[in-house]
């Protein structure tokens, strides 16, 4: 039996602009919290033996740099040593006689613990604002090159409007995969911007799969079908396929989410647990955005023609 997924494009169309929409308002109440690779300021990693006491060690690091600091532990898998990364966000980096006196404190107020410096990096604010203009330079390359990729594959079909219809369903993944980063609250990193260019690519291979579907059916129904029966079959003959492939991807990366919060390995968890919803996102919009979009708009375009 068939799922008429063009019948009900206005249902899945709401749920996509009610979603954008909160995460919109919530953009706008919680705003996005940037990392030290875009915002600037300095990265400490301590290694340490025993139990530390995080909270009084979170304490004494922000009596003695005076700022807003966050923290990521870390447990090596194979050797069991224990790390903690203090990240200390800000336009201006902590200078060498601040770092000494940094490390000077910590090592006096958790001797026992016996930690050690294993790297220090500072980065300044606006090396880090050139980096987050070219990451965003790159995405917006990427949809480019996959608007003229996807129109010169699928030119028997209108290949330049089913490229831009498939930028837009990715584009919504993109709100979708920073609305996690500005709910849950994850930083925007460097992760953000690999999940990103990841996500690009897994929904625009599915989309292409149903456009290809599509441009065959095309040949096999022939010119009397509707583009509402060919886009509607070619959906549902990709869709065992599209689920599949999504669901063993979603899994696989449920695992590492799971493994990383057990071990604590904030740098892959705030990878992972984004990369799980952004597939979510990337396979409903291609199947329910990219190609009910693409027929509302040839739709439109046969009424033009005829008036």
């Amino acid at each position: 039996m068939k799922f008429d997924f063009i019948k009900n494009s206005g249902k899945f169309f709401t749920i996509s602009a009610v979603l954008i929409g909160i995460i919109l308002v919530m953009t706008v109440v919680v705003g996005p919290q940037l990392d030290i690779q875009f915002k600037g300021g300095s990265i400490v990693t301590y290694s340490y033996e025993g139990d530390l006491d995080i909270p009084a060690f979170e304490s004494a690091v922000q009596e003695l740099t005076v700022q807003d600091v966050s923290f990521q532990q870390s447990t090596d898998l194979n050797s069991g040593a224990k790390t903690i990364i203090v990240s200390m966000p800000g336009s201006q980096s902590l200078n060498s006689q601040q770092m000494e006196q940094l490390t000077e404190g910590v090592r006096t107020q958790f001797a026992a613990n016996n930690p050690q410096t294993m790297s220090i990096s500072n980065v300044d604010a606006t090396i880090g604002k050139e980096f987050l203009a070219k990451c965003i330079t790159a995405v917006a390359l990427a949809s480019v090159l996959m608007v003229i990729f996807v129109a010169f594959r699928f030119r028997k079909i209108g290949g330049l409007s089913a490229g831009i219809m498939a930028v837009i369903a990715l584009m919504h993944d993109i709100i979708v995969v920073f609305g996690v980063f500005i709910i849950v609250p994850i930083p925007i990193n460097d992760n953000f911007i690999a999940v990103i260019l990841t996500i690009l690519g897994y929904s625009l291979n599915d989309t292409i799969v149903i456009y290809d579907r599509i441009r065959e059916n095309k040949r096999l129904m022939g010119a009397k079908s509707s583009v509402e029966d060919l886009v509607n079959t070619s959906i549902n003959q990709s869709f065992r396929r599209s689920m599949n492939t999504s669901i063993t991807t979603i899994m696989a990366m449920v695992v590492v989410t799971v493994v990383a919060w057990l071990y604590n390995v904030t740098s892959i968890l705030s990878f992972s647990f984004p990369m799980i919803l952004g597939l979510a996102a990337g396979t409903y919009s291609s199947i329910c955005i990219a190609g009910p979009l693409w027929v509302r708009w040839q739709q439109r375009s046969l009424s033009r023609k005829a008036a």
